[in-house]
């Protein structure tokens, strides 16, 4: 495994989790605009990543593996923060939370067991997962930065979109789920 800059940033956002962490925590007024600012700093680094990767023909499958565990890291520390701080009896904001992060352990799983029978492309990243990864994302700036702009309420923003999110966290858990299930039953219609 050769270190480049793709692999640097995917560090990069991982290492910027304590830092998150820590300053989410802080007992000051501008703890949580901060925090939404890191959280976007990792972010940009995830695109930027993916971006010099195709770009400089840096791709590799530790890149491939790594980049993922990053995002997924990253947004399962802000949802549990903000369950934390919220409450867990705030139901928008804890039941979003547990779907969004129960699909990516269900899915994680789905994407190891497809590779163990070497169909890992029929549970490949789609247009919906982007489009979920996208909603959650907006939502949790939001939901972190937490202080109002100006007319807009970002709290009730966050949540609307965290439950969008949700849905779509959802929808797209079962198009993995029904193509993984076409891909076996077609293998195995197939077998003798």
């Amino acid at each position: 495994m050769s270190l480049n800059l793709p692999i640097l940033l995917t560090y990069l956002r991982i290492l910027l989790i304590p830092v998150f962490v820590v300053v989410f925590y802080l007992p000051y007024g501008w703890s949580f605009p901060a925090s939404a600012w890191i959280f976007a700093l990792a972010g940009i680094t995830d695109w930027l990543d993916g971006y010099l990767a195709r770009r400089l023909n840096q791709t590799s499958s530790f890149g491939a593996f790594l980049d993922p565990v990053a995002d997924k890291l990253m947004v399962a520390t802000a949802l549990v923060m903000l369950v934390d701080v919220h409450g867990p009896a705030n139901l928008w904001l804890s039941i979003p939370a547990m779907v969004i992060i129960g699909r990516e352990i269900t899915i994680s799983a789905l994407r190891e067991w497809m590779a163990e029978l070497g169909q890992r492309r029929s549970v490949a990243v789609s247009y919906l997962g982007k489009l979920k990864t996208t909603a959650q994302i907006v939502a949790l700036l939001f939901l972190l930065y937490h202080e109002p702009l100006g007319p807009l309420p970002t709290h009730r923003i966050g949540l609307l979109l965290l439950n969008l999110a949700a849905i779509l966290t959802l929808w797209s858990m079962l198009d993995y789920l029904k193509a993984a299930y076409t891909t076996v039953n077609s293998e195995s219609d197939a077998s003798p």
